[in-house]
This record gives structure tokens, sequence and C-alpha cells, in this order.
């Protein structure tokens, strides 16, 4: 029949359709575990990302202030540099007075002098010696004294010398120390550089991390949204083959109605053909009678 073989058509292709949606939906969930993951993945780069940034910041902020101390230690050092090679300067001017000055000043420290004479005339009092022997130590304490008293017309040159000197070398300290500083800093100002650099090595890769995610996540996303649509459209096929296959059934109760009135109206021609001609009447056909009047009376 040909209403049987379309209803055996429509609940093939219900049977298929209904296979094809649960393979879409076990697509469609593999898909969005494909899709969490990309998407866990390039949140993970760009969290990374947030916190190189952050460490990178914080490194650009240390190495910039320890440029700014080496630049001003640099300063210091230069002004300290000045300093000295102003008083080296101004030593020399006392050398060249020293060499200006008639016969030269003697090239004798007074104080130390003054203390060589203290300790003989000290001796000359204190011990007994022959008079020959303390005859000499008074003509070398003459000697020394006159010598002293040349000496002793530089001192001002030889003190001002002395704590040039002194200056200087404090000077030089302080700079060697300004020195040894520059270098601590200038070193761990580099290292922040290099460490930075490396950082930013390590952004790109990770920037490229991070789109690579990104496009596969989007790749996914529409391949999900394509499958839902796909879906969509399964459902509305299955929807419209359950309601087909609804009218089919609507039909083949409507004809099935049909086929037993045609049935039973026959039947009750017979029956009255029969009573008209006094044929013999069974109890079939009594019934078919009286369900004949009764569908009358209604």
């Amino acid at each position: 029949m040909p209403e049987e073989k379309n209803k055996k058509e429509l609940i093939s292709r219900l049977n298929k359709c209904r296979k094809e949606i649960s393979e879409l939906k076990t697509k469609l969930n593999l898909l969005d575990n494909q899709k969490e993951s990309w998407f866990s993945k390039k949140e993970d780069a760009s969290r990374k990302l947030s916190e190189i940034f952050s460490k990178i910041k914080e490194l650009k902020k240390s190495r910039d202030s320890l440029t700014k101390e080496v630049k001003e230690l640099k300063k210091k050092r230069e002004d300290l540099n000045k300093t000295i090679k102003k008083k080296i300067s101004e030593i020399k001017e006392i050398n060249a007075k020293k060499k200006s000055s008639p016969g030269g000043l003697p090239k004798i420290d007074p104080v130390k002098l003054k203390n060589e004479i203290d300790a003989l005339e000290l001796k000359i009092e204190t011990e007994a010696m022959a008079f020959d022997k303390e005859q000499r130590l008074m003509k070398e304490i003459n000697s020394k004294k006159k010598i002293y008293r040349e000496a002793e017309k530089g001192s001002s040159f030889w003190n001002k010398s002395i704590e040039l000197s002194k200056e200087i070398d404090r000077l030089k300290a302080e700079a060697d120390k300004i020195h040894g500083q520059i270098k601590e800093k200038a070193d761990k100002s580099q290292g922040r550089h290099e460490e930075m650099i490396n950082m930013l090595k390590e952004v790109d890769a990770l920037k490229k991390e991070e789109e690579e995610n990104y496009k596969k996540f989007f790749e996914v996303k529409k391949e999900v949204s394509a499958v839902n649509e796909e879906l969509k459209k399964k459902l509305i096929e299955i929807k419209g083959i359950d309601s087909e296959l609804g009218a089919e059934k609507e039909k083949h109760k409507k004809d099935k109605q049909e086929s037993e009135k045609k049935i039973i109206k026959q039947k009750e021609e017979d029956v009255e053909d029969k009573i008209k001609k006094r044929k013999k009447i069974t109890t079939e056909d009594l019934l078919v009678f009286q369900r004949s009047n009764g569908s009358e009376n209604k």
C-alpha cells in the first residue's frame, strides 16, 4: 500500500534524523570541551603576560632609580676630581714658591727638627758626659738651630703643603669609595636591564602563544556555531517528520473509518434487500439491522 510505504519512509527518515542529532550533540560536547580548553590556555597566557608586565614595570623602576643614583654619584665624583686637581695645583704653587725663595727653603720639616734639638738639649742636661762630647753636641745643636731658624721661615708653606696632602688623600679615598658605589650600582642596573630583556623575549613568545590559542578558540567557536545551526535544522526536520507521521496516522484512521462505514452500509443494503425479497435472515443480518436502526435514532 502506498500509505504504508510512505509511513515506512517517514519512520526511516525519523530514525536517521535522530541518529544524526545524537551524533551532532556528541560532536557539540566535544567541540565545547575543546573551545573551553583553548580559552583556558589563552587566559593562562594572558595571566602570565600580566604578571611579567608587572615584574618588568618593577624592574624598570628599579633600573631607572639605580641609573639616576649612578648619574648623581658620577657628578659627585667629578666634583671631587675637580677639587683634587685644584688642591694639587695649590701644592705645585707652594713648591714653586719654595724654589723661588732666596736660597730656597730647607727641605726639612721644622717640627721634626725642633724635636731633634729638644732631645739633644735634654740629653746634655740629664746625662753625664765628657767635655769634648758635650762640645760636639752643643755644636750640633747650634747647627740644627741655625737650620731650624731658616726652616721656620717656610713652616707656613710646609704646614699648608701637609694639610693639602692630607686633604687630597681624603678626597681621593672618598672618590675611590664613590667609584666603588658607582660600579656596584651600575652592575645592579645592568642586571635589571638584562633581566628585562630576557622577560621581553618571554613576552614575545607568550604573545604568540596567546594569539595562537585565541585563534584556535575562535575557530572551534565558529565550528560550534555551525554545528548548532545544523542541529537546529535537524530538530526542525524531525519536528516536520513527526508532524507528517501524525497527519499520516490521522489520514489512515479516517480512511479506515470510511472503509468501515462503506462495509456497514453495504451490509445494511444487503439485509434490506433480503427483507424485501423475504430471504432467510441470519443472526449477523439482524445485528447489522439493529445497528442501522440505532444509528438512525441517534
